[in-house]
């Protein structure tokens, strides 16, 4: 089993996460009676923000922090009321007749992740340098500063942090307005302007537009009444009587907020780039971050950060690094492309040469229908972009018949949808398909191009979910390759697909040469969402289990088709998708793609009761995860898989993958996890 061990001084490794520290905060708390909930409280304090330029204030957990700078008189308990009285009116339309009162905090006590926030809201109303690298027909790539609050346990206590990471964005560079009235097809305006994503020019908060209701000339009056934000008055008195007026949907909210066009910017994505008649793989090319560019404008940024954050008097420390930390930081005793396993024929080879194990030993486990060679695998290619196919296909025949599976090529399509709407490139994928499984195939390698990669994956909304969510329905297996992962080695490439198409096919390729002691069996636990079209939230068709031995052996799978509201898997289903009579008495390792949500945790403390077990939850979180690297002779660099950055006790976060430099770096996983105790 590979254990972990302290890592060495050499290289250093560092993260986005900046520790900062504020010795006597200017500050004041109080709360509004009747109680608000998150979603107003947010709003209500974005509108306190503009009551009181000079003050930052953040919503959390029924109560409202804000915070001045050092020195500065805080306004008084009347200006308040005065400036409640106004966002009431401003919000009367939306809200009715809603009248609150104010409880003050005489001796508010902050937390460590409120301080955090506090200190995040500062730089989200700081001008962070944003370069453009890349301008073509309107369209520009920028560098971005992205913002968020940590918090990390330095010297057993739980301190405030931040962190600063650098992306890419691709936006118009001009405002909708703009964009609307030089475009060739503005007469088409519900097929130009619905469905496009935009930014707010002022609070920087990206949305959809989701509907156009009315002309600028029939709302202008009551808008701009309405409106808090100087740009948006603006926008509202210049555009023109006939303007479209714009309704755009923020997150998961569903209410419509309505915009004069010059408030917003569009931006570019993979469905919407014919909008804009640009070519976005060129765009997503330009989008890679070279770790020199990283390294500068993260240190540009800090220099900024400090600056605006000192102003309220915060100190923004250096980021967490091995040299300064070296306690936090962890990898494995034996690289994780050395972990052993086990092959067929009682071969052993480790985990970075599976194509070696494979042709040396062949599958661990061979499904009933492919084994002596009974038949060979029927493999279906849909190719969806510009290039050469056959010699790749080639070589996947080639290292098949290699590992003791005959196969044939019962059908190719190429189509090329570069130049075709998001929607017309759909219905013609969906025609390719019908012509593509006649015979039926055992698999479908479907090759998709780059600017796909990040598209919207639900709701139909990439050719990634449109192909696979037809091959399921037919009950056929699918394998995707992505255009950019062919211009990189070819044995890299096999040593993804093979292994994923032989498993796919019911074989098993490897287990662990050792077992994992932690616990008997291992648990990947996930639903599958389905936003709602026209309200808030999501409704999630089904819930999933895949259950593994300790040495990462497959069990089985089991599906459970189920209407839920939310994100939280009821009771009913976790009992039915944990069984009792295979999971009595043994610990339990579950592993839950997102956090656990709602009663979830309060659920499994039953079920674990009944069943006489012990669980371990893990959550995972894939999305706003601060970057590890490896800092060599004062240059960044990437970091080697295995490496782990730990933030508490319960909280780590894990490189588990590794890319080529011309592809991008590594985003890291963040792990929580918990024992759920028998007595709790």
């Amino acid at each position: 089993m590979t254990t972990q061990v302290q890592v060495q001084t050499s290289p250093i490794f560092l993260s986005e996460i900046f520790p900062l520290t504020i010795s006597q905060p200017n500050l004041i708390c109080f709360r509004l009676t009747p109680e608000v909930e998150q979603q107003e409280g947010n709003r209500l304090a974005f509108r306190f923000s503009r009551q009181f330029p000079d003050l930052v204030v953040i919503w959390k957990k029924s109560y409202f922090w804000i915070l001045a700078k050092p020195g500065s008189t805080m306004p008084d308990p009347a200006e308040f009321k005065k400036a409640l009285e106004n966002i009431e009116e401003e919000l009367k339309d939306e809200i009715g007749d809603r009248y609150w009162s104010f409880q003050w905090v005489r001796e508010p006590k902050t937390t460590p992740l409120i301080i955090a926030q506090l200190a995040v809201q500062v730089l989200r109303e700081t001008k962070l340098d944003r370069p453009v690298v890349f301008s073509d027909k309107g369209v520009e790539v920028r560098r971005k500063v992205d913002i968020w609050s940590e918090t990390i346990e330095l010297d057993d206590r739980l301190q405030p942090a931040v962190t600063l990471t650098i992306s890419s964005s691709i936006l118009y560079q001009g405002n909708l307005a703009d964009f609307y009235e030089n475009h060739p097809f503005r007469q088409n305006y519900q097929e130009l302007l619905i469905d496009l994503k935009v930014l707010d020019l002022e609070s920087g908060g990206s949305g959809t537009i989701s509907a156009i209701v009315g002309k600028i000339g029939e709302h202008r009056e009551k808008l701009i009444a309405k409106a808090t934000g100087a740009v948006s008055k603006q926008a509202l008195r210049d555009a023109p009587d006939n303007q479209p007026l714009v309704g755009v949907k923020f997150g998961k909210n569903g209410k419509l907020y309505h915009y004069g066009m010059a408030a917003l910017r569009p931006c570019v994505t993979p469905e919407t780039a014919a909008r804009f008649e640009v070519e976005y793989g060129k765009l997503l090319k330009e989008s890679k971050i070279s770790h020199s560019q990283r390294q500068q404008l993260l240190v540009d940024s800090k220099v900024i950060a400090d600056k605006a954050l000192a102003a309220y008097g915060f100190k923004l420390q250096r980021s967490i690094n091995s040299k300064d930390f070296l306690s936090l930081f962890w990898q494995p005793s034996t690289p994780l492309q050395q972990t052993p396993l086990l092959f067929g024929k009682n071969v052993t080879r480790a985990s970075g040469e599976i194509l070696k194990g494979l042709s040396k030993g062949g599958v661990y486990r061979c499904h009933d229908e492919y084994r002596d060679n009974r038949r060979p695998i029927r493999i279906a290619a849909l190719k969806l972009y510009d290039g050469k196919l056959t010699p790749f296909l080639k070589k996947v025949q080639e290292q098949l018949k290699r590992y003791g599976f005959e196969s044939e090529i019962i059908n190719k399509m190429p189509l090329s949808v570069n130049d075709l709407s998001a929607e017309k490139a759909k219905a013609e994928v969906e025609k390719a398909l019908e012509k593509l499984l006649v015979p039926t195939p055992d698999i479908v390698l479907t090759f998709l191009p780059e600017s796909d990669r990040h598209a919207d994956r639900e709701e139909d909304g990439s050719l990634y979910y449109w192909v696979y969510s037809r091959l399921l329905r037919r009950r056929i297996a699918s394998q995707v390759i992505y255009e950019d992962t062919l211009k990189v080695q070819i044995n890299y490439v096999l040593n993804q697909v093979i292994p994923g198409v032989l498993a796919k096919l019911g074989n098993l390729p490897f287990i662990l040469a050792e077992p994992l002691e932690v616990a008997d069996y291992f648990v990947g636990l996930d639903i599958s969402r389905i936003a709602k079209k026209k309200v808030s939230g999501s409704q999630n068709a089904c819930a999933s289990i895949r259950l593994y031995g300790r040495r990462g052996e497959f069990i089985r799978y089991h599906l459970e088709d189920a209407i839920i509201e939310g994100e939280e898997i009821p009771a009913r289903l976790l009992n039915t998708l944990l069984p009792a009579p295979q999971l009595q008495g043994k610990t339990v390792l579950l592993y839950r793609d997102g956090p656990f949500c709602g009663n979830e945790v309060d659920n499994l403390v039953k079920w674990q009761k009944a069943i006489d077990s012990k669980f371990i939850l893990v959550e995972c979180i894939k999305d706003g995860v601060p970057r590890l690297y490896n800092l060599n002779q004062k240059v960044l660099t990437a970091p080697k898989k295995g490496l782990a950055l730990r933030k508490s006790l319960r909280e780590a976060i894990v490189i588990t993958t590794e890319v080529s430099a011309n592809v991008g770096l590594a985003r890291p996983l963040r792990l929580t996890v918990g024992v759920i105790k028998s007595d709790t």
